[in-house]
């Protein structure tokens, strides 16, 4: 270690010490002013903008959010010619060969493209034209537990 290499200590602001008498200038209200709501303890602040109307009103609402959604992982036949080896195809082995990004998400097999290749193939939901595909290639489609 060089003496140029050597960096000052780091510095840290000194915390504000409130309440601690009037010559402090932080002290008797300790910087919340008299009274209100602002003042009391454990005040949440914030939401009201005098008489004007609040934010939160003034902007437009549109639509809705569907809580039942089920967002599909999609998986076209043609993907699954990227498998080498495999019979059986299940999610975790998408997810091994990069098909799809998480394996514990519902996956829907669509029938875009030609399937070369015998495949038994697991996935939540298929396409009509996916399940003929994959069938009239000599493979089997299942469906696995709730989407």
């Amino acid at each position: 270690m060089k003496l140029y290499e050597i960096a000052p200590e780091k510095k840290y602001r000194k915390s504000k010490r409130k309440g601690r008498g009037v010559g402090s200038g932080r002290g008797k209200t300790s910087g919340k002013g008299h009274k209100g709501q602002k003042a009391r303890s454990g005040a949440k602040g914030g939401g009201f903008e005098g008489g004007q109307m609040p934010l939160m009103r003034r902007i437009p609402k549109r639509g809705f959010t569907n809580v039942y959604n089920i967002k599909y992982q999609l998986v076209n036949v043609s993907d699954l010619n990227r498998l080498t080896k495999e019979v059986s195809v299940t999610p975790k082995i998408m997810k091994k060969k990069g098909l799809i990004k998480n394996a514990a998400s519902p996956v829907k097999v669509l029938g875009y493209g030609e399937l070369k290749k015998k495949f038994n193939v697991s996935a939540h939901a298929f396409s009509k034209s996916a399940k003929e595909k994959i069938e009239k290639a000599g493979g089997a489609v299942e469906i696995v537990g709730k989407a």
